[in-house]
């Protein structure tokens, strides 16, 4: 052993190892000896296999090992460490060490730096480096485009977008499903429409820019125009192209294509999982049950993902005995299919039942760790069927026992549970701790505090609330018909009169109501 891997070895303990990373490390650590005299092609050709693989600690890991012991790291080590780079921090010490090194130049490590700082919330980095690119290729701009997506611009997309057209860069299939994405964003169904022109001049007839057409057509529902997309396509049809497909048939009502569809190819788990989340948004009983009917043919109740969105289905629908039955014969049983049976008990006022099957989750599966999600759950269980107390303990039981911290959303549930059970002090001692905590109250957490002081008419402190909660969403309809429905409570007639004049003022019109209605005949039932 060399005195270099000896003086290594002596230092080993002070390295941490935790239980999460210790099969990684003790895979990596046995190059310590040869990291000095391998060479350093050998190396990066090591670390961009775990990138590959996606063992980002281990690629983490060597990087550090390599960085202690040599001082020749160039552009090949760098680069594909940006991908284990998941905070601000790191990403700039990497960054810092690549200008420090000269290896930030050039396209390549400029594009990942570019992704990575996109990745990590940091848009305004991703530009400046985008703006220090001399030569930027298309891989470049997609970086931009992507990162914009990603972050719930599309409008500054489009840009880009536009921006490639002027330098005249040659646009690939990532940059134009992205404009589609965009689009379909910003409602902008004439832009999509000039997408697809382009797309058909460019000659690219490719699945996965079908794919994203067939999408982009079926949310603006235009359903013929995504058919003629499937029907032109000269490329083989993959799996993903259909099960879109059959998701847009159902979404847009076509049922009988959806099921002719879906009676040519052998079903798959994806495809059936798409049709029955579509079920699930339009609350369509009996094509979900006719889906369902497939599952059990085709023995897929071991696809624990698909059994979960068949319960949401039959929850939705209002069929609690049926998702109970669906949620029995799931063999492998996780955290999402406790919590959606939970949530379909507490949804339809069955809150005993919502926390009975809580309690038997504890006491039968010990795999299932308790999640924000879950806590959700339990404490709407509670708020529907007025279980007071029962949600005040498991608010308790999750932080103390299963480390979840609550966030507002939770808060916002809990308080509203007790203000509609007339405890208005503990919504606002409630609130006050969580301000403490340091969350910041959302608009739904005010929202819950007016109810309140509507119903124990409270009016300083409804009228508090209320401030609040316009300051954060001032044009959203529904807040002006609780504030009405306040004043009207307490008897303010004339700020009832005012608050109305303002609404018509401003263009605001409350939403009108409407009813699914179930017509049956004697061979089905539809909705």
């Amino acid at each position: 052993m060399s005195a270099f891997g000896r003086f290594l070895r002596a230092r080993r303990p002070h390295f941490r190892v935790t239980n999460e990373n210790q099969y990684c490390y003790g895979r990596a650590y046995h190059l310590f000896d040869e990291i000095p005299h391998r060479p350093l092609s050998s190396l990066n050709s090591l670390l961009a296999s775990h990138i590959r693989n996606n063992d980002l600690l281990a690629a983490w890991t060597l990087f550090l090992r390599i960085h202690r012991a040599r001082s020749d790291l160039d552009a090949y080590t760098l680069t594909p460490v940006l991908a284990t780079c998941s905070n601000a921090n790191r990403g700039r010490q990497i960054h810092a060490l690549m200008i420090k090194l000269g290896s930030d130049s050039g396209t390549i490590p400029k594009t990942a730096l570019i992704d990575m700082y996109s990745k990590i919330g940091q848009m305004g980095d991703s530009i400046r480096v985008f703006g220090e690119m001399g030569f930027k290729d298309v891989v470049a701009w997609n970086a931009m485009l992507s990162g914009f997506l990603r972050h719930g611009e599309p409008g500054k997309a489009l840009g880009v977008f536009e921006a490639m057209r002027d330098e005249r860069v040659e646009f690939s299939e990532f940059t134009l499903c992205s404009m589609l994405k965009a689009c379909a964003s910003l409602n902008g169904f004439l832009q999509g429409k000039q997408v697809h022109a382009l797309v058909i001049v460019l000659g690219r007839d490719l699945v996965v820019l079908s794919t994203a057409l067939i999408d982009f057509y079926s949310g603006f529902g235009c359903f013929d125009e995504a058919m003629k997309v499937y029907c032109n396509l000269n490329c083989q049809r993959d799996d993903v192209m259909v099960n879109s497909l059959i998701s847009g048939c159902i979404r847009n009502g076509k049922y009988d294509v959806a099921m002719s569809i879906m009676s040519t190819i052998r079903p798959n788990v994806i495809a059936l999982t798409t049709a029955l989340s579509a079920c699930s948004e339009n609350s369509d009983l009996w094509i979900g049950k006719q889906i369902h009917g497939v599952v059990t043919r085709r023995v897929f109740f071991y696809d624990t993902q698909l059994c979960n969105v068949l319960l949401d289905m039959y929850a939705k629908c209002g069929k609690v005995f049926n998702a109970c039955s669906v949620f029995d014969q799931i063999h492998r049983k996780d955290v999402v299919s406790w919590t959606s049976m939970i949530d379909a008990y507490g949804s339809h006022g069955h809150g005993c039942e919502a926390l009975e099957l809580f309690k038997k989750m504890g006491e039968e599966s010990n795999s299932v760790v308790p999640n924000s999600v879950m806590l959700l759950a339990v404490l709407s269980a509670c708020g529907h069927s007025g279980l007071v107390e029962q949600g005040l303990e498991c608010f308790a039981l999750f932080q103390e026992k299963f480390g979840v911290k609550p966030g507002p959303e939770h808060y916002a549930c809990f308080i509203d549970i007790l203000g509609r059970a007339g405890r208005i002090e503990e919504a606002w001692c409630l609130f006050n701790d969580m301000v403490k905590d340091g969350i910041k109250p959302t608009a739904e957490v005010w929202a819950a505090l007016l109810n309140g002081c509507r119903l124990y008419g409270d009016v300083w402190r409804g009228e508090f609330a209320a401030k609040h909660l316009f300051g954060l969403e001032p044009n959203k309809t529904a807040n002006y018909v609780a504030l009405s429905n306040f004043y009207a409570t307490v008897g303010m007639w004339d700020s009832v009169d005012n608050l109305r004049t303002v609404m018509k003022d401003r263009g605001i019109v409350k939403e009108v109501g409407s009813s699914w209605v179930t017509i049956a005949s004697s061979n089905e039932v539809r909705t």
